[in-house]
């Protein structure tokens, strides 16, 4: 189904990248009246997900992932045309707000940037947590401008879609300072259950990296600082309980009390997991 452009709206095509969404999609879907175009990609959802997009009048594009190269956003950006602009990667459990999308029409009327860092309100066990690590990623940037990171690998877990990896532009980025709410509503054991498949990604994603000779790899390729402190660490013993420390002590996310406590614990573990599992995998190739 192709959706025609409503040029009376904000030049931007938003992707949702889903699978089973049936719990988020609506109140995602009906924060995004705004934008000229939505896209669902789906990854063969068995739930009422595709009913939603079309009763949103959605385009529904399917996706089957092979394991390999591309997944399912650079495969989107490689394999369509994209009629607008700008383009804009937008989860289920993501919910843009008015304060946002003003911000956002206002940003990009004249602007040179190739894109633009997004701020999130995160959310956990049906709190929002105002302290600790915030949450920024780079889901919007002209079309054209560049794509994800392109990591080869060979069906290292489930994962269709680029989660950790980041785009790589031409051109200078600028950052949004309204917020948009993360929250997702299908509850912790699908938080449990992502950052498991996640861990795993990462361990496999490092003895990449440790193959290609760690500090080597990382000059080689186009990672962010941040990504740069995590890889050259993820093996430190340390680095769970100091990543702990940092967000509920320095970055204060002990003012969220027991969730925030709950948060910066479960963020701890998944370090944690990581570790264990690069020591698995060290000691299974030796």
């Amino acid at each position: 189904m192709n959706v025609p452009i409503n040029s009376a709206k904000l030049p931007i095509t938003v992707v949702i990248p889903v699978k089973n969404e049936e719990r988020n999609l609506p109140r995602c879907l009906q924060q995004l009246g705004r934008f000229a175009k939505i896209v669902i990609i789906d990854s063969g959802s068995t739930d009422q997900t595709q009913a939603i997009a079309e009763k949103f009048d959605c385009e529904f594009v399917p996706f089957k992932w092979n394991g390999h190269y591309p997944k399912k956003r650079n495969w989107y950006l490689l394999n369509h045309q994209v009629e607008t602009p700008w383009v804009f990667f937008v989860d289920a459990d993501e919910y843009v707000t008015e304060a946002f999308v003003n911000e956002l029409e206002r940003a990009i009327e004249n602007t040179q940037h190739a894109g633009f860092w997004v701020n999130y309100s995160n959310y956990f066990l049906g709190q929002e947590l105002k302290h600790g690590v915030p949450q920024l990623k780079l889901p919007l940037f002209k079309f054209g401008a560049g794509l994800y990171e392109r990591i080869d690998e060979d069906a290292w877990s489930s994962l269709d879609m680029e989660v950790h990896e980041h785009p790589v532009l031409q051109g200078s980025v600028g950052e949004l300072k309204a917020k948009i709410d993360h929250n997702d509503f299908k509850g912790l054991h699908s938080y449990i259950a992502k950052h498991n498949e996640y861990s795993s990604w990462e361990a496999r994603r490092y003895m990449k990296l440790r193959n290609a000779g760690v500090d080597s790899a990382i000059d080689g390729e186009h990672f962010t600082a941040i990504q740069r402190r995590k890889y050259n660490n993820l093996t430190r013993w340390w680095l769970a309980p100091a990543y702990f420390l940092y967000t509920f002590v320095y970055k204060l996310g002990f003012l969220d009390g027991r969730t925030g406590y709950a948060f910066a614990r479960m963020k701890a573990i998944y370090f944690w997991q990581i570790r264990l599992k690069i020591a698995e995998l060290i000691s299974a190739n030796s």
